[in-house]
């Protein structure tokens, strides 16, 4: 006899309801295209930026450009996964926003220093004095920024503590799936043949007999 072709197990990827429920309450496709609308702003923000010639930290405002990719990157993977939620999204979603984290603390350090804007922190004897409304023009970009970069921060460990929650749970849930023993059928040993057991019963009605 053959052996029968059992059921294929569930595929790792697919995430229970609990899990979807609970990753949806981040509003991921919100988040999602809060993330790729501030990347649109920083990009204009910055190219603004560099357009002052006057400025002395043209490189720190050029790292803002990889930010701006970063930014724009998260947000669109977290944007699928919200459409459509698996474990492999969620765990490119954890990879990516901590990616971004990083990057966005990087970039806040880099803005923050530069804030307020002192022109002659510079030591720069050739550069033309900008007027008062160019430095608070400046302050105002620098300042919206960082108060970008800090949201970013925000989505990003959101996002993350999120990701970890489903991750947590899907590992406990494998876990206990794992620990649990198979129930196998408890088996009797089989009865005798009929015909042993009617001999038996007739040689004992026959010694009994007088």
């Amino acid at each position: 006899m053959g052996l029968k072709s059992q059921d294929p197990l569930p595929p790792t990827s697919n995430l229970t309801s609990g899990q979807v429920g609970s990753f949806q309450k981040v509003e991921p496709k919100t988040l999602g295209a809060i993330q790729i609308i501030i990347g649109c702003l920083v990009l204009c923000l910055s190219a603004s930026v560099l357009q002052l010639h006057e400025i002395h930290f043209t490189g720190d405002v050029a790292v803002l450009l990889i930010v701006v990719l970063q930014l724009i990157l998260s947000g669109s993977v977290l944007v699928h996964a919200g459409k459509k939620p698996s474990l492999f999204w969620v765990k490119c979603t954890l990879v990516l926003h901590l990616i971004s984290a990083a990057f966005s603390t990087a970039a806040l350090g880099l803005m923050s220093k530069h804030l307020p804007y002192r022109q002659d922190s510079y030591h720069c004897e050739h550069c033309r004095r900008l007027e008062l409304h160019a430095v608070l023009l400046i302050d105002g970009i620098i300042g919206t920024l960082v108060i970008f970069l800090i949201l970013e921060l925000l989505i990003c460990i959101t996002a993350m503590l999120f990701g970890l929650s489903v991750l947590a749970s899907s590992g406990g849930m494998q876990s206990s799936s794992g620990s649990q023993r198979p129930a196998y059928p408890q088996t009797r040993p089989p009865a005798g043949p009929p015909a042993v057991q009617v001999a038996a019963s007739q040689s004992f009605s026959l010694r009994l007999s007088p």
